[in-house]
């Protein structure tokens, strides 16, 4: 278990630090590490002759690799796996400069789990470090940076050995490290450093990074020669072979189940061939020609094996070897930049010219340029043009100086939002430099925010510093914009990931940090342990406490004036008396950081009731994306939506999976029907007998007479009392399912089967299964009976032995077990219909077996002990103790060797069945830095829809793409016009007549109107009539059984209208009438 705190206490001098280093690299565990941070002027960096791939510590001193603690790191272990997990647990990183964007990084590389991290800086902090630094608060102000942040640092996990550097960093130190990274080092400097490390055995990956401003560039230098395992990070694309044709090249068709997709030029294998058994030989072959459902091979085979049945292709990944310039070779000669913005693909040559040509500047001048001096500007500007004169074929035709002009004004700037993008694609790619995991940056990255500047024109006095945390943004901004920003009154919607990242921003930035603004956090949700490996405000003591509360206690630190208010609540329908009009109405803005559709739906319609800005964001794995929703600038979220997760067939699900997922389906739906669903049946009838049974007999449908019988059986047959009847009904699950089943599938279906039409009944992609035989020396199958004794003897509260842990014991128990031979049926109706939404077969005397069951029902709860009742289990994936997914991975995984399944590990069953959403603290940085940059426009106000971006990123390509958000659509009828954001208000107690006479005088005929689901007038009914002359609001409150609450002055209709001269229908907005 992971200590319940952190202390940090002692202080250490090198060689102690080294010890302690040194004894916990040779731990088996990474738990429990309690690691205190030298002090002294420099404490010394592990030195471990591992062996290495790319450079990278693979195994300390030839040991096991450390274990991975996956309660901690499911989500992580989601999109990295285990084997760049342990490569990442074995590396040392350097990170040099700790104003804003170092510390971001070092946060992300602690929270991915490195095995050690050394902060080297030889300043101290000042008022100006306060803006974009959280680990530094005033009391630091005077310290050395590195050491202000190592103990806070070291907080996030115990697991990574925490160091520092404060003095003098010579080139030789940089042989201990994998990867280095440095944020504020001169081009002097880092080509010597570079140059050191390109050229080092093994190469050490090199970083270099700058926020300057609304200004940010990375370089990546990985060495001369570098493999990447993995390019993308996803899993390798399948297909399921219907046909393959006897030519040259060779035609292979896929079942039309799912499109595939191969592109021209992907190696794929094949296996399972039946009939061209040579294509089985698992060699590398070349696609061409790859369409939906089919491709062409380049391979001849003709004289091969006709094609009979069954096969799998699959994509096979191959390594790629990339080679780098050090920095001095790719300064003068760049190559392609990264692209982010494509309305700025001229940018990136201009900021190459512009970070060299202040790095000349700080050089000359010894200082940075001032904020809003005109003539530091036109320094930096000279030397720009001296740099560009000597660029030979990479020189500048001609550039734009006002933006050179603004890169001078704040570039002494680290602002936080440029600080969270930097910190998690610089964190991502130290991953790649020690993991070989995913593609790097190769080998320029630069982009720029200029748009989120105030539209009207600054002075030079409003960027004057206060001597306040601000200083560093005000001379980017001017004081009047953070006027606003302090005053602003924010709703933050969910506070796991993004919302902690979202809170320690805002306070950073100042957001709501004046007695006139305030911050609303809201978050139903407590903190598990899953949570820390990402969401850097909670601590592994804070786990079962609210999630809103910790994080807005976390933030205050961060900067003790934010104004913040934390709450419980989830916004939705049922909380509408907590975030009420009143409420919404003084917002100014709304950001969401919520992990699910129906939540921001719901919010998304929230604001453009109240027409309120709403900044959107997600992220899955190493992707992400941001939305902006601007008040009648842009489309709203809802406008636009994926399509519907695809669902297999029920029948596919229940009797012919095909892949592991489908394996996975059907063991959870048995997992919430054994231990949730029927447990919690049996309590509803034992609570009150009499009307369960009237439900049951009013129902009298097949679902009815399922539900009974599955009661019944609990009760009565598969009743347990003892922890050996436990033992006794797994090993009967276990043979009904693996072995009777499939018999009885087989029997109904033989291999030879055929349909209707002729063709084989077991075509792609059905495949055939065959029968377990259950023995009590496979493992698997003694792990299965064990999880499901344990969870069965937790239903029926029957106490589990000691002994039930014991593979050894269990098989004893099982050999007890009598298991009678199973008998095929003939008269079996089993569903082979794809469209079929229920399995349960109708039949005409349903109702007769209904008042049999009912019958036998009341007969045997008379034998049970009073008051029984069962303890109904739900499903929970991220305790490994429970026995769930140790359940739910056995089902899954016999079922899968039925019908030949590759099966997988718990783990990976726990990611399919428990929906686990994959999540890292990089890309969740990077979108909420993306979303504040967007904050700066929305409170400043005045900005276009040109000016607004909206993101979607993948660290993984790494792939930026940022573009102008989309236009509402606007709907035009005669002389008006209107879009989403509209709605008709309607001041005054209208009747109904009155109603349809204002809209007449638009032109309009309404012949529908309604409110919520209920219809207040419809002109083709004539009672409908009788209503003419009725308050609108009464009809709101008498038909639709509205309860206006007493705070509300208004309702809303929706009316469905027709243009009166040609009887077109006009979708017209909601129309709000103000009664009082």
């Amino acid at each position: 278990m992971i200590s319940r705190k952190r202390v940090v206490e002692a202080e250490i001098d090198q060689d102690q630090a080294a010890a302690v280093a040194d004894e916990t690299l040779h731990k088996r565990t990474r738990e429990d590490l309690l690691i205190s941070s030298a002090v002294a002027e420099e404490t010394s960096v592990m030195e471990v002759d591992n062996s290495q791939v790319n450079g990278m510590q693979i195994d300390a001193d030839g040991s096991k690799p450390d274990d991975i603690d996956e309660d901690l790191h499911s989500r992580q272990l989601a999109v990295y796996g285990r084997e760049t997990m342990r490569r990442l647990f074995a590396s040392n990183v350097l990170v040099s400069g700790l104003q804003g964007l170092g510390a971001e990084i070092a946060k992300n590389l602690v929270l991915a789990g490195v095995r050690s991290i050394t902060l080297h800086d030889e300043g101290n902090v000042e008022m100006w470090d306060l803006s974009s630094n959280f680990f530094f608060s005033e009391e630091d102000i005077g310290k050395n940076k590195a050491l202000a942040c190592v103990l806070k640092l070291q907080e996030l996990n115990n697991a990574v050995v925490v160091t520092t550097l404060t003095g003098n960093l010579s080139k030789e130190k940089l042989s201990s490290f994998q990867a280095v990274v440095f944020t504020d080092v001169s081009i002097e400097k880092a080509l010597d450093y570079n140059d050191y490390c390109h050229n080092h055995q093994p190469p050490i990956s090199f970083i270099k990074c700058e926020v300057r401003g609304l200004f940010g560039g990375v370089f990546c230098d990985f060495g001369p020669e570098f493999t990447v395992s993995d390019v993308d990070g996803e899993e390798p694309h399948t297909g399921i072979i219907a046909s393959i044709s006897n030519d040259n090249p060779a035609m292979v068709t896929c079942v039309e189940d799912e499109r595939l997709e191969f592109q021209d030029g992907d190696l794929i294998v094949f296996s399972e061939v039946e009939g061209m058994t040579e294509l089985n030989d698992g060699k590398p072959r070349k696609i061409k020609s790859a369409r939906p459902y089919s491709f062409t091979l380049e391979e001849d085979t003709t004289n091969f094996g006709a094609y009979k049945k069954g096969g799998i292709v699959t994509q096979l990944k191959e390594p790629k070897i990339l080679k780098f310039k050090p920095l001095k070779d790719a300064l003068r000669d760049p190559g392609e930049f990264l692209l982010s913005d494509f309305s700025k693909f001229d940018r990136p040559p201009l900021l190459h010219l512009a970070f060299q040509a202040l790095d000349r500047f700080r050089h000359e001048m010894g200082r940075f340029p001032l904020a809003g001096s005109e003539e530091d500007a036109q320094q930096m500007i000279a030397f720009a043009i001296n740099l560009n004169e000597s660029m030979g074929d990479q020189k500048l035709e001609e550039f734009d100086r006002k933006i050179l002009r603004y890169f001078s004004y704040g570039s002494r700037a680290t602002l936080n939002p440029m600080a969270a993008i930097f910190g998690g694609i610089v964190g991502q790619e130290v991953v790649k430099a020690c993991s070989g995991k995913f593609h790097p940056l190769f080998q320029f990255f630069y982009f720029d925010s200029l748009e989120s500047l105030p539209v009207e024109p600054l002075e030079p006095s409003y960027f004057k510093p206060l001597n306040h945390r601000y200083d560093a943004q005000i001379s980017v901004f001017g004081s009047k914009l953070q006027k606003k920003l302090e005053d602003a009154k924010i709703f933050i919607v969910g506070s796991g990931a993004l919302g902690c990242e979202f809170l320690k921003n805002l306070a950073l930035m100042g957001v709501c940090c004046s007695p006139e603004g305030k911050l609303t956090i809201t978050d139903d949700d407590v903190i598990e342990k899953s949570n820390l490996s990402r969401q850097f405000l909670f601590r592994d003591w804070n786990i079962g406490q609210a999630k809103s509360t910790v994080a807005a206690t976390a933030a205050s630190l961060i900067n003790p004036k934010l104004h913040i208010e934390a709450l419980q609540n989830r916004a939705s329908p049922e909380t509408e008396n907590v975030f009420d009009d009143a409420f919404w109405e003084s917002l100014d803005t709304v950001i969401n950081a919520l992990d699910n559709v129906t939540a921001r739906m719901y919010i998304d319609g929230r604001c453009l009731y109240f027409q309120k800005p709403l900044l959107e964001s997600g992220t899955l794995g190493a992707k992400c994306n941001t939305q902006m929703v601007i008040p009648h600038l842009t489309e709203n979220y809802g406008a636009s939506r994926d399509p519907p997760e695809k669902q297999a067939p029920m029948c596919t699900v229940h009797s012919f999976p095909h892949n592991i997922d489908h394996c996975l389906t059907w063991a959870r739906s048995e997992f919430d029907g054994l231990l949730e669903k029927t447990p919690n049946e049996v309590n509803t009838f034992l609570s009150n007998p009499d009307v369960y049974a009237s439900s049951m007999r009013n129902a009298g449908d097949a679902q009815a007479r399922d539900l009974l019988e599955r009661v019944l059986e609990c009760l009565d047959k598969d009743r347990c009392e003892s922890f050996q009847d436990c033992v006794s009904w797994a090993r009967l699950r276990f043979e009904d399912y693996f072995s009777n089943r499939m018999k009885q599938l087989t029997f109904t279906f033989p291999e030879d089967a055929v349909t209707s039409s002729g063709a084989p009944f077991w075509s792609a992609p059905k495949r055939f299964p065959r029968p377990l035989l259950f023995s009590a020396s496979d493992p698997s199958h003694i792990q299965f009976i064990m999880a499901a004794s344990i969870l069965r003897a937790e239903t029926f509260a029957i106490p589990v032995p000691d002994w039930a842990r014991y593979p050894k014991k269990i098989a004893d128990a099982v050999n007890k077990v009598i298991v009678l031979e199973f008998q095929p049926k003939t008269d079996v109706n089993i569903v082979t219909d794809a469209k079929a939404t229920s399995l349960s077969t109708a039949s005409i005397d349903d109702s007769a077996v209904i008042n049999d069951l009912i019958t036998k029902l009341e007969e045997c709860s008379k034998k049970l002990p009073t008051e029984f009742r069962m303890n109904p289990i739900q499903f929970e994936k991220d305790d490994d103790t429970n026995y769930h997914m140790d359940f739910i991975a056995g089902l899954a995984n016999m079922r899968a060797r039925n019908y030949s399944i590759p099966e997988v590990d718990k783990l990976k069953a726990k990611f399919i069945a428990g929906r686990i959403i994959p999540a890292i603290a990089t890309s969740t940085a990077m979108a909420t830095g993306f979303v504040c940059l967007e904050l700066y426009k929305a409170l400043s106000g005045g900005h276009t829809v040109e000016d607004y971006r909206n993101t979607f990123a993948n660290l993984a390509l790494p792939l930026f793409s940022i573009a102008e958000p989309v236009l509402p659509k606007t709907i035009k009828y005669r002389d008006m016009s209107w879009t989403v954001w509209d709605r008709w208000i309607i001041k005054g107690d209208f009747t109904l007549r009155q109603l349809l006479q204002w809209l007449r005088d638009k032109g309009l005929s309404a012949y529908s109107i309604s409110s919520g689901t209920s219809l207040l007038y419809n002109s083709m009914f004539p009672r409908h009539k009788d209503r003419m002359d009725r308050k609108v609001v009464d009809l709101v409150k008498e038909v639709a059984k509205v309860e206006i609450p007493a705070y509300r002055r208004h309702i809303d209709v929706v009316v469905a209208c027709e243009d009166e001269e040609n009887g077109e229908d006009v979708d017209i907005p909601l129309v709000s009438i103000y009664f009082c």
